[in-house]
């Protein structure tokens, strides 16, 4: 059984009756194996902080008096004893270390409300938003956003091991991401999903306004439900033993769940428990709305002196309860029984019972463990926590005083206007007509329409003061709800056998010395040598862009010849116009030729590449060899022809595409990475589209399509690799980490193998983000393979760093 320890907030620092902290409204967590709060201690709740009433003057991040969250990161060498972090109504993120009230830095980049945080390895954090989306942190940058949420994201919990991460939203579902994309969505839970917590490497619990906790494996399946409160579930935490947890509520309880059930449940003089955490000690932390931090122990040497509990108990009976909350059930008072009904024991910890004392009703629970009945309250009216009698409606999960329907067209579609009575009904106004994308010239028609339905109504007392921190408003009644809302032959590229688009290249197996990305021209050390692999890295990082340079002239052209005669008249090339392809090609085709493509020449293979899908293909094939000439090069990646070019080729990335057109349209982009000065920019312009796409085709069931996909995304490693931009570099630690659990071919693994290497090569930044990832347990079963050679020795050269 779990007691109130010796003391029930810490101590240290001005506070107000209540436990408020004045100086400043962050929380640490005590050193492992700790035990009650020592003099000058704050202990941190596992989910939220109590909130305080009013920011201090000396607050150094304004907007956070009423914290969204709040989480501490693991000690590390620039920082042994950790980092607290909080994340508040300003939408910002504050980074302390325990040392100074200022922050160490501000994370900036949500648009609204931060209401939940995770830490996890290597410095990584994940902040969960009002505004529906998640970031993830390193540092001081944003890596990446996780967007797939419809409504706002309450609750978020990082899986180390295998680099998942899990996002609650008032949506009702679960998400878990790998790499910044959806792995997975989980739905079960009937109303907002409001915490997370993980039991080990494949399951984790969530609970949810529904009154429900749920046991989820990754793999999308919920093992159990369990039953217990009467009203929205707020938090939850594990135990040290990965099986056991706590979860804190509406209901005014601490609950206590052991092998699946519900052990005990200890009562809180306060309406709204927001926050539980389990200490590693086994100790029980909660804080609750009214402002005051509780601490519970098994340890006897821990327990609260005799006075201190009969405080706490006397505390608990003299709280008021409100039978509209459903806590207790349907009360008619005429009906219950008096005070001889508690001289009959109860016959489970927890149960409750209500007794008739003159005109009031008082509330006791059965103590197994002391073998008495505790009073834990009086039952008094309503205090306006409902719908029906505050007039609070859930909307996108935060709940508003109105939200108005607004028809702004005739027959057309209605719009959902939130608002709440302290909101400035012009600047609400102004902000709907700009989400939803109408005219300026509603304003006055929307504000005045907003002023006339909310006249003389003002901003009512929640009764306690506090808020809830994840809606900002007063506590939740159940029922409100959430209102939101195979051809054989050899590869053309290669200058061999006949002309058959997206067959296998013959060279992909270099022999020893080769070129382990195109097996023709060996390595050559800086003194000119060609050497064999020597002890030190040779793989990466790689300093230049891969491209694909081999072809038979001669049989694309008899192909574009033969192809031209069954395109459409508008589109058919001349005699004259085939002569002069024929040149460009000769150009082209040597790249260090001192000769330059006319303006004509140009506009032909223009023209050739409208040609229809299923013939396009050796026209792709010369633009690919083409764009490796610096003119060329420069005349589709800049000026006018920039912006066509860029639409061709995303069009062009298709996974429903003919799989040649797939091979050449990858090639011909990863050719363009030749030029710094023109090709390369506009590619690095164009990354998050061309990625986003490109990576579609991991699923294209021919492996020429995956090389070309692995070259690319090795091209833009290549490009990343000497700058500072982190987000990009998460971009491609993303994409890197997806194309790697899916493609099987190795001279496609090698190649991502290789980008992987360049990301993390001299920046620990990104070396810490993909450890974060744990892309070393995606690609450790490659450190094995022996044949192709390069495969198992970059793998473990890899491995090496992280």
């Amino acid at each position: 059984m779990f007691y109130l320890t010796v003391g029930r907030e810490g101590g240290g620092g001005s506070q107000e009756a209540g436990g408020h902290w004045q100086d400043r409204p962050t929380w640490r967590r005590p050193p492992s194996g700790s035990a009650a709060p020592s003099p000058g201690t704050r202990w941190m709740s596992g989910g939220w902080p109590p909130p305080c009433t009013r920011p201090a003057p000396s607050c150094p991040c304004p907007g956070t008096a009423r914290p969204g969250s709040g989480r501490p990161t693991a000690p590390n060498d620039t920082y042994p004893r950790g980092l607290i972090v909080t994340g508040g109504n300003d939408h910002n993120i504050c980074v302390f270390t325990l040392d100074s009230p200022a922050p160490l830095y501000i994370l900036k980049g949500h648009k609204n409300t931060v209401c939940s945080l995770s830490a996890g390895k290597f410095g990584t954090l994940l902040s969960g938003s009002w505004d529906t989306t998640s970031k993830v942190w390193l540092n001081e940058k944003c890596l990446m956003t996780l967007q797939g949420h419809t409504a706002a994201v309450w609750a978020v919990k990082i899986l180390p091991e295998q680099g998942f991460m899990l996002t609650g939203s008032a949506d009702k579902t679960i998400k878990m991401w790998k790499a910044g994309r959806c792995e997975q969505t989980f739905t079960g839970h009937n109303d907002c999903v409001r915490g997370l917590a993980i039991l080990n490497e494949l399951e984790f619990l969530s609970c949810s306004n529904d009154a429900t906790v749920r046991r989820w494996q990754i793999t999308g399946q919920c093992l159990h439900i369990y039953y217990g409160h009467t009203n929205y579930i707020y938090c939850l935490s594990v135990f040290p033993n990965g099986e056991d947890f706590v979860t804190t509520g509406e209901d005014r309880s601490l609950r206590i769940w052991k092998r699946g059930e519900c052990t005990q449940t200890i009562r809180l003089p306060a309406q709204s428990i927001w926050s539980c955490c389990v200490l590693d000690n086994g100790d029980i932390v909660v804080g609750s709305s009214d402002g005051i931090i509780r601490v519970f122990t098994e340890a006897e040497e821990r327990t609260a002196t005799a006075e201190e509990i009969q405080t706490f108990e006397n505390e608990l009976s003299s709280a008021t309860i409100d039978p509209k909350t459903g806590d207790l059930g349907d009360i008619n008072i005429n009906e219950l029984p008096g005070r001889e009904h508690l001289d009959e024991p109860g016959t489970r910890e927890g149960q409750t019972r209500l007794i008739r004392v003159g005109d009031s009703v008082h509330a006791y629970q059965w103590s197994v463990i002391d073998g008495r009945w505790v009073k834990i309250g009086d039952v008094v009216g309503s205090s306006g926590g409902t719908q029906k009698t505050s007039g609070k409606v859930l909307y996108e999960g935060k709940e508003f005083d109105y939200v108005f329907t607004i028809d702004i067209n005739e027959g057309g579609p209605s719009m959902k206007l939130p608002y709440n009575i302290t909101d400035d009904p012009w600047l609400v106004a102004h902000n709907f007509l700009q989400k939803n994308d109408l005219n300026p010239m509603f304003l006055d028609q929307v504000a005045n329409f907003i002023i006339e339905n909310t006249k003389g109504h003002t901003l009512g007392s929640t009764g306690s003061g506090f808020s809830d921190p994840f809606t900002g408003s007063g506590r939740y009644i159940p029922g409100t709800g959430l209102s939101s809302g195979g051809t054989s032959g050899v590869d053309p590229f290669t200058g061999s056998g006949r002309y058959v688009p997206g067959s296998t290249p013959s060279n992909l197996a270099p022999s020893a010395g080769g070129d382990p990305f195109t097996g023709g021209n060996a390595y050559v050390s800086t003194d000119g040598h060609v050497g064999t692999l020597p002890i030190s890295n040779p793989y990466f990082p790689k300093k230049d862009p891969v491209t694909f340079d081999q072809a038979n002239i001669t049989q694309i052209l008899g192909k574009l010849k033969e192809l031209n005669g069954s395109t459409p008249d508008e589109q058919k090339l001349s005699e004259g116009d085939l002569q002069m392809l024929e040149k460009f090609i000769s150009i082209v085709s040597t790249p260090s030729a001192l000769e330059t493509p006319t303006a004509q020449q140009l506009e032909i293979l223009w023209k050739a590449a409208q040609w229809p899908e299923d013939i396009v293909f050796p026209v792709l094939d010369i633009l690919r060899l083409a764009m490796r000439h610096p003119a060329v090069n420069e005349h589709f990646c800049s000026g006018n022809y920039s912006t066509q070019f860029s639409n061709y080729l995303l069009n062009k990335i298709n996974l429903q595409g003919k799989p040649a057109n797939q091979i050449l349209v990858l090639r011909t982009v990863c050719n363009c990475f030749s030029s710094p000065s023109y090709g390369s920019k506009l590619m690095m312009s164009l990354r998050e589209a061309i990625l986003s796409q490109a990576i579609e085709m991991k699923s294209a069931s021919n492996k020429n399509v995956h090389i070309a996909l692995s070259t690319l995304i090795l091209n833009y490693a290549v490009n990343l690799h000497a700058g500072n931009d982190i987000e990009g570099k998460a971009n491609c630690l993303s994409i890197i980490s997806t194309a790697i659990e899916a493609l099987q071919d190795y001279e496609a693994v090698f190649r991502l193998l290789v980008a992987l290497g360049t990301i993390i090569s001299d920046d620990p930044n990104a070396l810490q983000l993909a450890q974060s990832l744990g892309v070393d347990s995606q690609i450790r079963k490659y450190s094995a393979v022996s044949d192709p050679v390069k495969v198992g020795d970059c793998c473990r050269f890899v491995l090496k760093m992280l």
